[in-house]
């Protein structure tokens, strides 16, 4: 009597370890790439030009032009570098999502 009881607990009990040989692929789910999210916030509010010159010599309006040459190189490098976050963001996530594809020997060997 006690050998029927016991028989359905150990089918019961085995179900869970027989996932991994079922045919099937797990579900993989993806958000939206929050990748925006690195870039610092202050580039919100781009770069501020330089000051104009409050003289009329020539010596002032070259300076204000150097410095304004520097802010739009500051303002290009912020463009290049928040590109690159993001395109390597997007990367890193394509590459999780085929690692996370794979089949279930795969995952476990790696």
């Amino acid at each position: 009597m006690r050998l029927a009881r016991t028989t359905p607990l150990i089918l019961l009990l085995a179900t869970p370890a027989c996932a991994p040989f079922v045919g099937g692929r797990p579900i993989v789910t993806a958000s939206a790439a929050a990748c925006s999210s690195l870039l610092p916030t202050e580039w919100r509010q781009g770069v501020a030009g330089a000051d104009l010159p409050t003289g009329d010599t020539v010596g002032d309006w070259i300076a204000f032009g150097d410095a304004q040459t520097g802010k739009l190189d500051q303002a290009n490098g912020r463009t290049r570098d928040a590109i690159g976050i993001v395109e390597r963001c997007e990367t890193r996530d394509t590459q999780a999502l085929k690692r996370a594809r794979r089949g279930w020997l795969a995952r476990i060997s790696s």
